[in-house]
């Protein structure tokens, strides 16, 4: 039997993590990690979580210890995170199934969280699947990689470097009607505060969004980034009073949100969970130009062919016929950002848009969002976690958290596009 070790496994978007969790914590190991058989384990992972939070929309309570009379729904991320730790230790496990463990954390969390988990090291196995080799826990000696379900390369599996090649000297198609006359800014906060009840969240916020800027949007969990993408966007009613600008109109001037909503395009991982149905490559693309849900209609030549441009671009050509749920989770997120961007909207916001991706993956989908952003006019305002190689907006908005609300600092670095 091997010896007992921290271990590392590898995986990509085609590894069936779910299926060798439940193998594991069933005690039913890989011959690799037989020195598994018979201990208990613990699974920390973003499904554990959402068990927990599908248990407090059930039955009022989500059996994770957090403060008194507070839901867990209403916690961070990264509180989340810990009270699930917290929990799954009290259970005294052997060992620690960590299931990408960074992920949706905002970058202090990040390193509190590392220091916490490593620390554990000394007093339970700790066994690590990560997408992002520098999310790998020092003091791990052993690695792997899923293929599937079964482990190969163990014990000295070394992930391959990643060469984010994309689009092969393509341009980006073009928009299929010409574009608005809108102002130079798009978006301009002057002295904007947001409070809920019991809860400053933003404090004299003063942004502007012009044509063609490239943006991070960056600060910690709870720090209010949600909140102000919902006030461009037009669904947080707080707008009103708000010395906002949208578009060149003041907020309450009497714009609809849809006319807001008009002239952004917006992607979220969570806007996965509203594509249920059986739509081909090509009808999800299309269906950006109609602002559908899916297509119910027969599209127009036009429709097509920009389509297959688009398609071309992505190198899913051979794709189009294909079921969109049959696509890896990589090229999912590829056709949803240029769905979102098919019909050049004056500002696209990208919200967490590499979140679970493998290294790979997450390469293309940023090199697209470069290849966006240096080929159009249209702005961009990208949220993460992380610092994406090869992304480097030009642009920072961030989020400093502080007793009366957040206040925001803009930073300039480098010329991205001319």
């Amino acid at each position: 039997m091997p010896s007992p070790s921290h271990t590392a496994i590898y995986t990509d978007n085609h590894s069936r993590k779910s299926e060798f969790a439940q193998r594991l914590l069933e005690g039913r190991p890989p011959k690799d990690l037989a020195y598994l058989n018979g201990l208990k384990g613990a699974y920390f992972s973003n499904e554990s979580l959402a068990g927990f939070l599908e248990e407090e929309a059930r039955h009022d309570r989500s059996g994770l210890a957090v403060q008194e009379g507070r839901p867990l729904k209403t916690f961070s991320s990264g509180e989340r995170k810990k009270a699930l730790l917290r929990h799954l230790l009290a259970q005294k496990p052997d060992f620690l199934l960590l299931d990408d463990p960074f992920d949706n954390l905002d970058r202090a969390f990040q390193v509190s969280l590392r220091e916490e988990l490593e620390g554990l090291g000394s007093a339970l196995l700790l066994v690590q699947l990560i997408s992002r080799p520098a999310d790998r826990l020092a003091g791990i000696g052993h690695a792997a990689f899923l293929r599937g379900e079964e482990l190969v390369g163990y014990p000295d599996f070394q992930p391959p470097l990643v060469e984010p090649a994309f689009g092969h000297g393509k341009t980006i198609p073009p928009p299929p009607a010409p574009l608005p006359h809108l102002p130079e800014a798009l978006v301009d906060f002057r002295n904007a505060s947001l409070t809920y009840p019991g809860k400053p969240v933003l404090k004299e916020i003063n942004w502007t969004i012009r044509k063609g800027e490239f943006w991070e949007l960056r600060g910690p969990n709870g720090s209010g980034k949600t909140s102000l993408i919902t006030l461009i966007s037009g669904d947080n009613p707080k707008a009103f009073g708000m010395e906002l600008y949208l578009f060149g109109a003041r907020k309450g001037s009497g714009e609809s949100v849809w006319d807001i909503k008009g002239h952004i395009g917006y992607f979220t991982p969570a806007l996965a969970d509203r594509f249920r149905g059986y739509h081909t490559v090509e009808n999800m693309l299309i269906s950006g130009l109609t602002d559908s849900i899916g297509l119910y209609v027969r599209p127009g030549d036009a429709q097509r062919a920009l389509a297959a441009s688009w398609l071309r671009l992505l190198e899913l050509e051979g794709q189009k016929d294909t079921l969109f749920c049959d696509l890896t989770a990589g090229e999912q997120r590829l056709v949803f950002c240029a769905r979102a961007m098919i019909k050049h909207p004056p500002l696209l916001i990208l919200d967490e848009p590499t979140a679970g991706l493998d290294p790979q993956a997450a390469a293309l989908v940023v090199a697209l969002i470069r290849k966006m952003a240096e080929e159009s006019r249209t702005a961009l305002v990208f949220v993460s976690h992380r610092d994406e190689p090869g992304l480097d907006p030009p642009l920072v908005f961030e989020l400093v958290p502080g007793p009366d609300g957040s206040t925001g600092i803009c930073q300039r670095r480098q010329a991205h596009k001319g």
